[in-house]
């Protein structure tokens, strides 16, 4: 099963790295999903001011201003995991991937029952501009990280949902 889902993630991200406007969810799903840019516009939006982008080692890298986005709860939420009871939730993690093949993990738990949840914004606008027409696409941030860089995904493709085996 997790060649499958190895090889549907690869032609996923494959056909995205020409056009990367669109997100696919796929793995431990009872039906995989592609979320186009356009979609994306019809769930709530979300504001922040600025976003200062840190590495690993806490020195400042960038800042993102005017972020405009959707929450990865909000886009998540239409996701019918496979898990027999909701209790076996809390044993799934998402893997957020990147054109480039950059990867970034959150916890079931973490995305719907912590603040990381409350924050984590799948990006659509940045500056004013329409991030479909920016070379950083569609974008993934978590304001509540230390280290926002960690998880700063540019070109956005792919989401992974698997279980703890």
């Amino acid at each position: 099963m997790k060649i499958l889902s190895l090889i549907i993630l690869f032609l996923g991200l494959t056909l995205n790295a020409q056009a990367s406007k669109s997100i696919s969810v796929m793995g431990d799903v009872v039906k995989p999903l592609t979320i186009s840019f356009n979609d994306l516009k019809s769930y709530q939006t979300h504001s922040l001011d600025s976003l200062v982008i840190y590495n690993h080692k806490m020195e400042y890298k960038s800042t993102l201003k005017k972020i405009s986005g959707v929450l990865l709860k909000d886009v998540l939420a239409k996701i019918d995991f496979k898990a027999d009871s909701p209790k076996l939730l809390s044993e799934f993690y998402l893997v957020c991937i990147a054109d480039d093949g950059y990867k970034v993990v959150f916890s079931w738990n973490e995305i719907f029952n912590s603040r990381n949840g409350d924050q984590a914004l799948i990006v659509t606008e940045l500056n004013g501009s329409d991030v479909s027409q920016l070379k950083e696409n569609i974008m993934l941030v978590t304001p509540t990280d230390k280290a926002t860089g960690r998880r700063y995904v540019k070109n956005l493709s792919g989401i992974l949902i698997q279980q703890v085996k």
